[in-house]
């Protein structure tokens, strides 16, 4: 179903999947903690369960009960959050194994989008990745967006976005896994 923003902070979550707009592409995502919801992503994108989602963040103190603080973290987030860098770092025990392949760690951002943020700030961390099929190109359009209206919850419009991706930087090997628009200089 297609709801507007003010509308959807009126709903429950629980159980739920959300496509919304991101600074870089449009996202489905779900409460970081909601299982079977996490489930849904993975059989909706046809994606490998071996391969890791990353969890969204409304500010500083959500990032802190997700991953272990460390210093290219604080610093790294401090200079480029919100925005599109991705920082991994360990993870703490509220992140489920699941969304993390049984990974130990979590890839985490605070994105620099009024809309995501308001649901972060919200509804909490979300667990998320980007809105297409494993073996497509993420979508920034919100009419691609609409075909898979009727395979999730919830739809929210932030128009068409920029597309380019998040890079995303590990905080415990100091190594860029992805260029994109933000540059880490050590």
């Amino acid at each position: 179903m297609i709801i507007r923003y003010s509308e959807m902070l009126k709903e429950d979550l629980r159980g739920k999947l959300i496509i919304f707009p991101t600074d870089t592409v449009y996202g489905v995502g779900c409460l970081y903690d909601d299982l079977v919801a996490i489930e849904r992503i993975f059989w909706l994108k046809e994606r490998d369960f071996s391969k890791p989602l990353a969890v969204l963040a409304g500010d500083m103190n959500q990032v802190a009960t997700l991953v272990h603080m460390n210093d290219d973290i604080i610093r790294l987030g401090g200079l480029h959050w919100p925005g599109a860098l991705t920082l991994v770092g360990s993870k703490t025990k509220v992140v489920p194994d699941l969304a993390t392949s049984h990974r130990q760690t979590v890839g985490i951002r605070i994105p620099n989008h009024e809309i995501a943020l308001g649901l972060l700030r919200h509804f909490g961390p979300i667990v998320t990745t980007s809105i297409n099929r494993s073996t497509e190109p993420a979508l920034v359009r919100f009419r691609d967006v609409l075909t898979y209206e009727g395979q999730v919850d919830y739809v929210i419009d932030g128009g068409d976005l920029s597309g380019e991706p998040s890079t995303v930087y590990d905080t415990l090997t100091h190594s860029v896994l992805r260029q994109g628009s933000v540059i880490i200089s050590e």
